[in-house]
């Protein structure tokens, strides 16, 4: 008995452990709010930097970008967007729609586009009332006009129809899990076209649109699972933007505009850093001219002392120098150019003098002992002279006595 016991306890606890690690890997990644995990504001940049709504398609699906983070059915993989258009006149009706299942889709946005009898084209990127609440709207002002405009109004355009369907994707293309929220905000703000503005507003501007809209709007998660719709999510607001009011949490406009101002804050910091490199290299600069400047007057002042030692007592030695003097100080004044080829030519010039100076010098010391042998012999014959004068004058009075 203690063994059967002992065994059904065993069985039961291995066939509890995967029920337990499954239960414990399954993690929710999206938020409770469904319109947090989709920025329309990307979708209208999107839109407006595309060539064509083929190209529109691809870059709302590539997992490079992972521009959106739905999963309306609740697989753990994000949803492929698909893109529809209707045409009447010169409105457009683009619609995204999400691929939930073998023809079942559930439209997330329409952007809507006109053009009046000015010319002046009109866009509206309206949210689904099922995910984003009633006139939740954004129109989006372009830096320049998109070049998908370009082929709208030709007389040969045909209205856009995705080929793509439930299981069947282009090849570029891979399903990614959903991230959190804060990490999605993150990621979909590096790929809004900050040059472009989007201005919210309540109001639709083109009624052809939301009559053409009536009819083909698809809505599967809202007749599947009503409970889980805008309304009834968030009883006391209107739409997504006046929840962003009430929230306490940033929301992606906040995120966007502190990401574009510090951006500008980099740009203004990497000026500045500019102006500080080349304020210091001026300053390098100004430091390693001033040695230069300063030597070439020790030079002057040095030449021009060693000039006045010479020989002070020869007014023609001290005058010469002062003329080269006079000169390098008038052209280091005078024109700053041609300093250092006069510096360069008055130290040759005084080095020349020098030298002959010297030279001067040296026979003065030469021939000064010859003068001196000179005087000297002339003082010993003028003594003899003298002496032999004594001599004579002696005899001269003793011949006198005697006689």
């Amino acid at each position: 008995m203690k063994t059967t016991l002992i065994t059904s306890a065993l069985f039961l606890f291995l066939f509890a452990l995967p029920t337990s690690a499954q239960d414990r890997t399954t993690v929710n990644a999206t938020s409770s709010e469904i319109s947090d995990n989709l920025d329309l504001r990307a979708i209208a940049s999107l839109f407006g930097d595309a060539k064509n709504l083929e190209d529109f398609e691809r870059q709302l699906n590539d997992p490079k970008i992972q521009i959106s983070n739905l999963d309306l059915n609740d697989d753990n993989q994000v949803d492929y967007l698909r893109v529809i258009e209707s045409v009447e006149g010169n409105t457009h009706l683009i619609i995204v729609q999400s691929v939930l299942g073998r023809d079942t889709y559930q439209d997330v946005a329409t952007i809507e586009v006109e053009k009046d009898s000015n010319n002046q084209v009109q866009v509206q990127v309206v949210g689904d009332v099922y995910m984003y609440g009633q006139n939740y709207i954004y129109e989006p002002v372009y830096v320049a006009t998109p070049i998908i405009y370009s082929s709208f109004w030709v007389s040969t355009y045909r209205p856009y129809c995705s080929v793509w369907y439930w299981d069947y994707y282009p090849t570029f293309y891979y399903a990614w899990n959903p991230c959190p929220v804060f990490r999605y905000r993150n990621n979909v703000s590096l790929y809004i076209n900050l040059n472009h503005h989007y201005n919210y507003v309540n109001v639709r501007h083109c009624p052809r649109a939301y009559a053409l809209y009536e009819g083909r709007r698809s809505n599967y998660c809202e007749r599947k699972s009503p409970n889980r719709g805008f309304a009834y999510r968030n009883n006391t607001v209107k739409n997504r933007y006046e929840l962003d009011q009430t929230r306490t949490i940033k929301s992606v406009a906040i995120r966007n505009e502190v990401a574009y101002a510090s951006t500008r804050n980099n740009d203004r910091k990497n000026e500045t850093i500019g102006r500080e490199i080349k304020t210091t290299r001026n300053t390098v600069n100004t430091t390693n001219a001033e040695p230069i400047k300063n030597s070439s007057t020790t030079r002057n002042s040095t030449i021009e002392r060693k000039n006045t030692t010479v020989e002070p007592s020869n007014p023609i030695r001290n005058s010469v120098p002062s003329k080269y003097t006079e000169n390098t100080s008038n052209n280091t004044t005078r024109d700053p150019k041609y300093t250092r080829l006069n510096t360069n030519n008055s130290t040759e010039r005084q080095s020349d003098f020098k030298r002959e100076s010297s030279n001067q010098f040296t026979q003065s010391r030469v021939n000064s002992p010859r003068e001196n042998n000179r005087s000297g012999s002339s003082q010993s014959s003028n003594e003899s002279n003298s002496r032999n004068g004594n001599a004579g004058r002696q005899n001269n009075a003793n011949t006198s006595r005697r006689g």
